[in-house]
């Protein structure tokens, strides 16, 4: 899949195309964007999050577990050396301790998370 990006009609806003899709992001007003979008940051936030509950989701289901909802809030931001990336995760459901457990072991080797623990490379050719 490829991912492009063109500016959009705000100073600072980017008009994200995944496919047919397309995603807004820009920065506060305190930076000079106009608020418009999302961050990129918290794209990558999302892009967890929403890994998180897909891969956890479908693990329980495919198991019989009893889980209604699982809920992913993620805070994010620059602490010394590291980006860090915080994640909460909610199981609604009337599920066991054990259960609950192996969830989480599962969150931990979604399809992003494992992407953004391991070693990540970029290339960059520039025209």
């Amino acid at each position: 899949m490829e991912v492009k990006t063109h500016r959009g009609t705000g100073p600072l806003q980017q008009v994200i195309e995944i496919g047919q899709h397309r995603i807004l992001t820009d920065v506060s007003r305190a930076f000079g964007g106009e608020d418009s979008g999302p961050e990129p940051h918290d794209i990558l936030a999302a892009a967890l999050a929403a890994c998180t509950t897909l891969t956890v989701t479908l693990y329980a289901q495919r198991k019989g577990y009893a889980l209604d909802e699982v809920k992913v809030s993620i805070t994010h931001g620059q602490e010394g050396a590291a980006y860090a990336l915080h994640r909460h995760i909610e199981y609604v459901g009337q599920l066991a301790d054990e259960e609950k457990a192996r969830l989480t072991d599962i969150a931990n080797k979604c399809p992003v998370h494992k992407t953004l623990s391991g070693q990540i490379a970029i290339t960059t050719e520039a025209h």
